[in-house]
């Protein structure tokens, strides 16, 4: 018994000695980065506020968080002009909150990307800010005009009720299968988002959201990652190894597959005048990953100095964007 206790502790303090050196990892090898090799992607957050409060929200989203407020349509459209002015590849804009349809300029945001022709993807929990009837309406009107560059993406963690209750609430499961099925009835493009944290296998979970999707005649591709997206879950507490340079021979993976390669995501933090641009829409709210007022500042590479990093990104081969 004493012998395990020391093995366990020896384990955690390496544990804490990771991820402290930007440049060498707790072994004393060269960390990993990731340039920005072809920007496809700009999100942005439109702020942490949500109207429920999930267990596990790797953002802490919830009704009074506001620690990432309100971005506005003027200062959205200041980055659309960076893109055209730094000459990025971008092809899609896409929104994540906290719940970005509580944002009151989230439709008139919508449509300015809309307008420039990027494809834009909306993050939501598909519950009652995205059913009132004002953003029924501008929805409606973004739809009409705009059809096949409008995604929907919604967050539903399980196709079994009693697992995705668990995490964001008695209920909430059937509020966002009647919000989906509004946007089935309207002919919105939709996408999933899923959390593999119930131990389901890929099979088995794409099947259990093929029998939903079917049932209900959602036209979603369970099969198909870039329709059905199930997120490995994100745990600072756990253990992960540091990703070196070395790692990218041995995982026989290369550093454009990781998402900060590909895109970077624009918050405005409470009491900022303007906002900031960080590394990927994981880690909002570490400072070390934030890499300036724009998008030229924001051209840097990305130092995989976080659990996160490794786990969610290179090794779990996870990405937020389509």
């Amino acid at each position: 018994m004493q012998l395990k206790t020391q093995i366990k502790d020896i384990r955690l303090i390496k544990m804490l000695q990771k991820f402290k050196d930007p440049d060498i990892t707790a072994n004393g090898d060269k960390r990993a980065s990731v340039p920005l090799i072809k920007a496809k992607t700009l999100w942005f957050n439109t702020g942490t506020l949500c109207n429920i409060e999930c267990v596990n929200c790797y953002i802490e989203s919830s009704p009074k968080n506001d620690n990432l407020v309100y971005i506005s349509p003027d200062e959205v459209s200041d980055f659309l002009d960076q893109i055209v002015e730094r000459k990025w590849a971008t092809t899609e804009i896409a929104f994540t909150g906290g719940e970005p349809f509580l944002n009151p300029n989230m439709i008139e945001i919508a449509r300015r990307c809309l307008e420039q022709n990027y494809k834009v993807l909306i993050l939501t929990n598909a519950m009652l800010p995205m059913m009132r009837k004002s953003v029924q309406k501008g929805l409606l009107e973004l739809l009409k005009q705009y059809n096949e560059k409008l995604t929907i993406r919604i967050s539903l963690d399980h196709f079994k009720a009693i697992f995705h209750d668990t995490e964001r609430g008695k209920g909430s499961y059937d509020i966002t299968i009647s919000g989906m099925k509004w946007l089935r009835d309207h002919g919105f493009s939709m996408a999933i988002a899923g959390r593999t944290v119930w131990g389901d296998s890929d099979k088995n979970s794409r099947l259990g959201y093929h029998e939903l999707f079917k049932k209900n005649n959602f036209k979603i591709d369970a099969n198909d990652p870039n329709e059905t997206i199930l997120f490995p879950e994100m745990d600072e507490k756990i253990d992960v190894p540091e990703i070196t340079t070395e790692c990218w021979g041995i995982l026989n993976k290369s550093p454009e597959e990781v998402m900060c390669a590909s895109s970077r995501m624009v918050v405005k933090r409470k009491g900022a005048k303007k906002p900031c641009v960080v590394a990927c829409t994981l880690l909002p709210y570490s400072k070390e990953f934030e890499m300036g007022n724009t998008l030229k500042e924001a051209e840097k590479s990305v130092k995989l100095n976080h659990p996160h990093c490794a786990k969610f990104c290179v090794l779990g081969g996870a990405s937020c964007s389509s």
